[in-house]
């Protein structure tokens, strides 16, 4: 697969394993890899939500992590994930990773969520999965241009979009938030050309080049 996931050298010892844990994260290394060139109907992509202790990634740590699948264009409440880091963390972040498979994901600020994610895999199961993610931070701005007003927080985009969800402050809540957020990214890009995920993967990026403080 393009995102096997990488053994990362730390300062912290070997994560130690249960012989169950090793072989369901040998099994996932193998799935084959998912297209970027179809289109996002042909896609299955993975809405990932976190929830933390705080939001200082030097120090907060990751309590719990929710999923929800897009397939064939229409978000399943029956494919969906919900899993605390308690008791066992590495039981739950393999159960995710299982549940992504070599899907995109899709996150609201990967500058923290996906990284809170990221450091705790590395951390818990000792390695760090090249995900490909679609990032709506950057995307909603440039597809909702005429509905923005400054939005850049979640609640901002839910009010905008007139999107409501059953929990707030809920990992799971607000991923559903998210992925009907999504749907409507997928809609307003397919009208402006951007039929795949790699096509929002280059947008996302183009974006944020073109917005970052220099």
């Amino acid at each position: 697969m393009t995102w096997l996931s990488r053994l990362i050298p730390g300062a912290h010892p070997p994560a130690q394993l249960t012989p169950e844990v090793r072989a369901r994260l040998d099994a996932w290394r193998k799935l084959p890899a998912t297209a970027l060139d179809r289109q996002h109907v042909e896609t299955r992509y993975v809405v990932v939500n976190t929830e933390a202790s705080g939001l200082d990634l030097s120090k907060d740590r990751l309590l719990s992590v929710a999923a929800m699948a897009i397939e064939n264009g229409l978000i399943n409440p029956k494919l969906a994930l919900y899993q605390s880091l308690e008791p066992d963390p590495a039981d739950a972040l393999t159960g995710l990773l299982e549940f992504i498979g070599s899907s995109p994901i899709v996150v609201f600020n990967a500058a923290f969520n996906k990284r809170v994610l990221l450091n705790a895999m590395e951390r818990v199961l000792d390695v760090e999965p090249e995900l490909h993610s679609v990032d709506l931070y950057w995307l909603l701005p440039g597809l909702f241009a005429e509905r923005s007003q400054g939005a850049s927080k979640l609640t901002e985009w839910m009010n905008a979009l007139r999107i409501e969800t059953f929990q707030r402050h809920h990992a799971l809540g607000d991923g559903y938030a998210i992925a009907q957020l999504f749907l409507a990214t997928q809609a307003r890009a397919r009208i402006l050309g951007h039929a795949t995920a790699q096509a929002l993967i280059e947008l996302e990026h183009a974006r944020e080049r073109l917005n970052r403080p220099l």
